[in-house]
């Protein structure tokens, strides 16, 4: 997601004039800070009663969604229900809008040429879309397997000491893991010290399912807090989980059985809808 906004960034704001007229509200108080600093801001416009902006800075871009009151902001990408990114529709709207012939790695679509003989960032030929490219950064990060190898799989952030993670979990290990109908690849994060710990205690152990299986039973010495343990292995799931400015936990990607990857932040509200809508993943 870094990717994202170093051409499109240049082109959206190389392409509109400054002295062009503004169909964009009032910058919101909390933004203003940002737009002080020097940052561009860019109107993305209103899903779900909030405003959404991009804030562009020294090539880096982030993405706020302000209440409705104007007062506080949200960072990170939005979601409908059905899992599908509503920041993608509005960036390519504005793309759109903007008439500018951009890469845009957030919409999609490897055009020819893009490496570093003409100045564009490279990309991976392998995705053709970035939430491919989720898909791909958590299937070489560190994950582990709960249910068979068999089965259709998810994967799935978590932190160990999650209460949302843990019911989510439980939900699926008693109606679809233990019966072969689902394979969840857990990524392990720490969202505190000590759960990064508990979450490198899981990567190093040799039956890590049966652990977090006890872990979510209640037994607390399933997975302890243990002084000294490498935990390199998480700081890159933790990485791949920064770096798509995912900020919630559980946080599910998978592919669907129309080929689609789909991202899910949170439980799922309709597990058997999430279920019967899985590919086989292979």
């Amino acid at each position: 997601m870094k990717r994202l906004m170093t051409v499109l960034a240049l082109s959206f704001f190389l392409a509109v004039p400054a002295h062009a007229e503004s169909k964009d509200p009032p910058l919101p108080a909390p933004l203003q800070t940002l737009a002080g600093q020097g940052a561009q801001m860019r109107y993305l416009g209103r899903e779900g009663g909030l405003d959404g902006w991009i804030a562009i800075q020294n090539g880096q871009e982030q993405y706020f969604y302000v209440t409705p009151d104007q007062e506080s902001f949200v960072l990170g990408l939005q979601f409908d229900k059905n899992g599908k990114v509503i920041t993608l529709r509005q960036v390519q709207k504005l793309q759109k809008e903007s008439g500018a012939d951009v890469l845009d790695y957030l919409a999609g679509g490897v055009k020819p040429g893009t490496d570093g003989a003409t100045g564009k960032p490279p990309v991976d030929k392998a995705f053709k879309t970035p939430s491919e490219q989720l898909y791909g950064d958590l299937g070489t990060g560190n994950w582990i397997p709960l249910g068979s190898k068999d089965a259709p799989y998810i994967y799935m952030i978590i932190d160990p000491e999650c209460p949302y993670c843990k019911k989510f979990l439980g939900q699926l290990r008693d109606n679809y893991i233990n019966n072969s109908l689902l394979q969840v690849r857990i990524v392990p994060v720490g969202l505190h010290p000590e759960t990064v710990t508990q979450a490198a205690v899981l990567l190093a152990a040799p039956n890590p399912q049966e652990l977090f299986f006890r872990h979510l039973d209640g037994d607390e010495k399933a997975l302890p807090v243990s002084p000294g343990v490498n935990d390199q292995g998480v700081q890159k799931n933790l990485s791949i989980m920064q770096s798509w400015k995912l900020t919630a936990t559980p946080t599910t990607v998978y592919r669907s059985k129309s080929g689609q990857i789909k991202i899910l932040q949170g439980p799922a509200k309709d597990i058997p809808a999430l279920i019967a809508d899985l590919g086989t993943s292979k």
